[in-house]
């Protein structure tokens, strides 16, 4: 029984399942570290996000798009042999038919812009050639240059926006009817 009891107690303890404190200190580093990584991953994302949206969707963009396809289909409507522009290129008057099978071409309209705004002002021909103003729409603002200029049939606008933080050109050209 003796020698029964010695080898009991001459075996070596088993450790009990469990984890240690070093074991843990170093899972929790390794946890710290991957969410640090991960929040800074996420916090660049969305700021890039927000830098892009702003840059898509800033007023001087949309106004430079508004811009750009309003010029685009009134030239296009236009009349090419019908078109004043101004010699600082300011201001352009192209004209138009109301009907396509009027004779006569009794509509014209003109864009201008002042030191801020981009106008494009609608009116009717009389019979005498006098015109009458319809109506008078503002297209977009923050406007700080717009050349108008022709070539051939085609006209050219050339639009400079800025809203203090954002500056964008924009070129833009049709081609007249006819």
């Amino acid at each position: 029984m003796l020698i029964k009891r010695k080898q009991i107690l001459g075996k070596k303890r088993r450790h009990r399942p469990g984890i240690t404190v070093t074991e843990m200190m170093v899972a929790a580093v390794i946890a710290v570290i991957a969410t640090f990584s991960v929040s800074m991953a996420l916090s660049d994302s969305n700021l890039g996000f927000k830098a892009m949206y702003n840059r898509i969707y800033s007023d001087v963009v949309t106004d430079s798009h508004v811009a750009r396809r309003m010029f685009d289909s009134i030239v296009r409507k236009s009349y090419s042999r019908g078109c004043i522009l101004d010699d600082e290129g300011k201001w352009v008057e192209l004209y138009y038919y109301s009907d396509p099978d009027a004779e006569v071409i009794d509509r014209y309209i003109c864009f201008n812009w002042d030191d801020t705004h981009l106008y494009v002002e609608y009116g009717r021909i009389l019979e005498d050639g006098a015109k009458e103003t319809l109506s008078y729409t503002g297209v977009c603002g923050n406007v700080t240059n717009c050349t108008f200029k022709q070539t051939g049939r085609s006209l050219q606008m050339l639009l400079t926006l800025n809203n203090g933080s954002e500056a964008i050109t924009t070129v833009t050209s049709a081609v007249m009817h006819n």
